[in-house]
């Protein structure tokens, strides 16, 4: 069943959060199905403007409907992940997302607003959740690098002016995390400082709450840049990403929903490298791809026991249910 990403935040803020999870084909589509419904828990499917244009929208768009007649017990969103104001539209105008993300956030403060605000009025009017962005992370998502010296938290004082003026339905936050699999060097945590300072002065502002979004939210296990390392790949073995164990503390505070990329492929690119090392007279791209799906499956199911997701579908039900 496919919901808004308004309808899961409803019953997840600041109890736990909402794995969303980019997808590029089948394998990964069956993979996180599987690993949700699994785990029990609801999910956001995330269709980057990179995936659209590499498997066709309405390919994914297929995929994603016989996924959800294959898995009727599944709960999700269909999300727009970094949309620009044209993509918005028509994605908007699809008939079948349930969400979009207008990233506007390296422009000007003002300008953000104003082109975050003409997709929010569009979007609600056909019942579609908008996510803005306020602040810029570092590092790569898709077309788009990001200077870690250009790289800059988001203000919570302009976070409470930009939620006022815009009516966004949540907010992708600057925290301290990056795009990509070279996160941090070392150890670095994310600033809850400033998830706590965005909480506190959206209510004090008198604001509804207001759910975060992390992107960037990939953890980069040590174990599988070794194992892919081990396979043949050159990853750099100091890549950090975020610690799993604040992901839930972070959800506590207001972050609703978690967006999480790069590990999904790392499990890709791990069982593939091992694959094909451990049997080299194999062409068949099937036997991998159906260890990938169960990997992945396995995958999505302990992100959601870490983001506190897992079991959660019944209450998702439940509330669906009562709105209705």
């Amino acid at each position: 069943m496919i919901v808004t990403t308004a309808q899961l935040y409803k019953v997840a803020y600041s109890k736990f959060a909402v794995g969303a999870y980019n997808i590029n084909n089948m394998e990964q589509c069956l993979g996180l199905f599987r690993g949700n419904v699994q785990s029990r828990a609801p999910f956001i499917i995330q269709l980057s403007k990179g995936a659209r244009k590499y498997a066709d929208k309405r390919m994914l768009e297929a995929i994603i409907r016989t996924a959800e007649g294959m898995f009727p017990e599944a709960i999700f969103a269909v999300h727009l992940d970094h949309g620009d104001e044209e993509a918005c539209y028509d994605c908007i105008a699809s008939g079948f997302y349930s969400s979009v993300m207008i990233d506007a956030s390296q422009e000007p403060f003002e300008k953000n607003v104003a082109i975050t605000k003409r997709v929010v009025d569009k979007a609600h009017a056909k019942g579609i959740s908008v996510e803005a962005e306020l602040g810029m992370l570092g590092g790569v998502e898709e077309d788009i690098k990001v200077d870690e010296g250009h790289a800059c938290l988001t203000n919570p004082d302009e976070a409470v002016e930009f939620i006022k003026q815009t009516k966004c339905d949540s907010l992708a936050a600057a925290i301290g995390t990056s795009h990509g699999a070279y996160k941090f060097k070392g150890q670095q945590s994310l600033h809850f400082e400033v998830i706590e300072g965005i909480r506190d002065k959206v209510k004090k502002a008198g604001l509804p709450p207001t759910p975060i979004v992390m992107h960037g939210s990939s953890s980069v296990p040590k174990s599988e840049v070794e194992r892919i390392n081990a396979a043949g790949g050159k990853l750099d073995p100091s890549a950090r990403g975020v610690n799993e164990e604040e992901y839930l503390p972070a959800a506590k505070l207001g972050v609703t929903k978690v967006n999480i990329d790069t590990d999904g492929r790392l499990v890709w690119t791990r069982v593939h490298r091992e694959f094909f090392r451990d049997h080299p007279e194999q062409f068949d791209f099937r036997p991998p791809g159906k260890i990938f799906v169960e990997e992945y499956a396995n995958f999505i199911a302990h992100k959601n026991e870490k983001l506190g997701s897992a079991g959660k579908l019944d209450e998702i039900r439940t509330s669906l249910k009562k709105v209705a």
